[in-house]
């Protein structure tokens, strides 16, 4: 039953990480007021909690279900856990520019559209890395790379 649950949250944790990716994406356009700002960083939050689901889950899952051995000696996992790294490095520059966001809105000044399209790319990059995942994930439950 611990399994099921791991995996479960480790799922569920994928689907609101890709929720908030295409929240964000939907959310930034030229022209963005203060309550889209404040949703655009709430939904970053949301993005934050639900990474930290899924790390935690997934190194839970590494050590109760098919033992390290398996997923250490498989390229897959090491290709899913740079991914996941570069993914997770890639969202540090949209987090801070969505707090920068809220006091520039908050000064009455705008936002730089160059900026806003530098994060709508970041995101989209972020938005593809994420699909790349659960296909080596796939592959690699299934024993494909494996030694």
């Amino acid at each position: 039953m611990s399994a099921a649950l791991l995996a479960a949250v480790h799922y569920l944790g994928a689907m609101v990480l890709m929720a908030c990716l295409m929240g964000e994406h939907l959310l930034l356009k030229p022209e963005m007021d203060e309550p889209c700002i404040r949703s655009l960083a709430r939904l970053d939050m949301v993005y934050g909690v639900a990474a930290l689901a899924q790390i935690g889950s997934g190194i839970a899952r590494l050590f109760s279900e098919k033992g390290v051995d398996f997923y250490l000696q498989n390229p897959l996992f090491h290709a899913k856990m740079t991914v996941y790294v570069v993914l997770g490095l890639l969202s540090i520059y949209p987090t801070f520019r969505f707090i920068a966001w809220r006091r520039v809105v908050a000064g009455s000044s705008g936002v730089s559209p160059s900026e806003i399209k530098r994060v709508v790319m970041l995101v989209r990059l972020e938005l593809l890395l994420l699909l790349l995942i659960p296909i080596l994930a796939s592959f690699m439950a299934r024993g494909v790379g494996a030694g």
